[in-house]
């Protein structure tokens, strides 16, 4: 029965049994599976894409210095303004609660996080921008008008320069998809299914600590 259908707990086969007139406890079905090898584990993620993130590491790791100087990575980020960060512990004596140093700010006009869209290249970081609600393929589009500023900026090869991007839906829809091709962005694309590549995850990281640690404000 498990090797048909391997979901199916102690539980489903006993009432299966009693059904077909069989009286066992799901205990002794359990032992008696161990028994045969079957042992109950967690399910695993698919395999299927795991042949083409292979051939993308093939095909990239041996591209030389020059063309990862060459290529712009944005990303986009959310920064929690009154977020779980600004809630830690607080040290202090019995009744002193709602002193002001003891407290967190008080959240108004909605809104505990804004979104933050950025990119980097060798050279350096691009411009900060900020977006008023959450990001869908238009916003992601729209915000491509400061691409080629950042380019310039960065002093990227203008002619081949490439656009790196992850499988976020508002990167992957037809939409964007028609966008790039109108643009004639070149895009170094992840393969399905893959970890975050882009290394801006490390920069974001940072601007997180700083804003935490009082450093930077918003």
């Amino acid at each position: 029965m498990v090797d048909k259908e391997p979901r199916l707990t102690s539980k489903q086969i006993q009432a299966d049994l009693q059904s077909q007139g069989t009286t066992v406890s799901a205990h002794t079905i359990h032992r008696h599976l161990n028994e045969k090898g079957r042992y109950g584990r967690r399910p695993r993620r698919t395999q299927r894409h795991k042949k083409a993130r292979l051939e993308f590491a093939k095909t990239y790791v041996t591209k030389p210095q020059s063309f990862w100087e060459n290529i712009l990575w944005p990303d986009e980020t959310k920064v929690e303004v009154f977020g779980k960060g600004h809630h830690g512990t607080v040290y202090r004596k019995r009744n002193e609660a709602f002193k002001e140093k003891n407290t967190v700010p008080t959240v108004k006009h909605g809104g505990s996080s804004k979104m933050f869209c950025s990119c980097f290249a060798a050279s350096g970081t691009g411009c900060l921008d900020c977006v008023n609600s959450i990001m869908k393929s238009d916003d992601y589009q729209r915000m491509g008008h400061n691409v080629v500023a950042n380019v310039r900026k960065l002093r990227l090869h203008q002619r081949s320069w490439v656009f790196q991007q992850d499988n976020d839906p508002k990167h992957t829809s037809k939409s964007t998809q028609k966008w790039l091709q109108t643009k004639r962005r070149r895009v170094l694309k992840s393969p399905a299914m893959s970890p975050d590549l882009n290394p801006i995850e490390h920069q974001w990281r940072d601007l997180k600590q700083q804003l935490r640690e009082g450093i930077l404000q918003l």
